[in-house]
């Protein structure tokens, strides 16, 4: 698993194309980004800053349809930045998109490296999804369709919401409720430890099998969808192989997506308007969720 550092002047084909090495992350060009990309007519947010928990970080942003929604299916979407960065704020885009879709979308913001290491960051993201089923009905949702996306490090944290079921039964999130979880160019493999914001955020842990989404792999895993770009050179698409194979292996349902020519910034910026052309990523998204 790498990491690069980001251009301070980011073009849309270097954002989209081989050539990409921003880290997605609170940085200025994501936020210039977020805040120049034109909104989505449809969707609007509907609640900001809602905790989730005590501590400053456990807030969430939620997106919902511009017409309301009734009894709709609900998507937490879930960032990356390496667990050491990022906010909520920035990806409005992909609430916004979410919510146009039909989905009550909720976007949290959660404890980063070094206030904590895992495994919090991944329990704080699961309380996110209790909160999300204790008042979807107030929100139009529907608390028995849960579903889950997340991009890069955020990726991560869903898909271990996803696989590994002590987080969910420790957060009280009901059996059964969560339908789906999107990983977009997550690390599900990465031992050993050689990265400083994996050693950051995984070296103290006891047992580093069990911080690998691979050892995961179950049968009984909620239906899973895989999607990288084949240009990233930031998480290789070579995470989501092996997901992919060993989920393929004990029998669950996983659907796989590559993206030629997209990079690891350009998967999620995808998500948004002014990018969505060069992926159907919002639409793969969303037919996996509801199919």
């Amino acid at each position: 698993m790498e990491f690069s550092k980001a251009p301070t002047q980011p073009s849309r084909r270097a954002l989209l194309g081989s050539g990409a090495v921003l880290t997605l992350s609170a940085c200025s060009p994501l936020t210039a980004l977020n805040t120049l990309m034109p909104a989505d007519a449809g969707s609007r947010l509907a609640a900001r800053d809602v905790a989730y928990g005590d501590d400053p970080r456990q807030r969430l942003d939620v997106y919902v349809p511009e017409s309301g929604a009734g009894n709709a299916p609900v998507m937490m979407f879930v960032y990356g930045g390496g667990w050491d960065n990022g906010s909520k704020a920035d990806y409005a885009f992909a609430g916004l998109a979410l919510a146009l879709r039909g989905f009550v979308t909720v976007v949290p913001d959660y404890r980063l490296v070094p206030q904590v290491r895992f495994p919090d960051f991944v329990d704080d993201c699961a309380q996110a999804l209790r909160w999300a089923q204790d008042h979807a009905g107030s929100l139009g949702g529907d608390p028995r369709r849960l579903h889950l996306s997340g991009h890069s490090a955020g990726a991560y944290n869903v898909m271990m919401l996803g696989l590994d079921g002590r987080f969910l039964r420790r957060a009280g999130v009901r059996a059964g409720s969560l339908r789906s979880v999107a990983g977009l160019a997550g690390p599900y493999d990465f031992l050993p430890f050689d990265d400083r914001r994996t050693l950051a955020a995984f070296e103290s842990f006891p047992r580093p099998a069990e911080t690998q989404p691979v050892t995961f792999a179950r049968r009984t895993a909620p239906r899973i969808l895989l999607a990288t770009g084949d240009a990233d050179t930031t998480v290789y698409p070579r995470n989501t192989e092996a997901l992919a194979r060993k989920l393929r292996v004990v029998g669950a349902t996983v659907s796989v997506k590559v993206y030629p020519g997209v990079g690891h910034p350009g998967i999620v910026l995808a998500l948004g308007r002014s990018f969505r052309g060069n992926a159907p990523v919002l639409d793969d998204i969303v037919r996996f969720a509801l199919g």
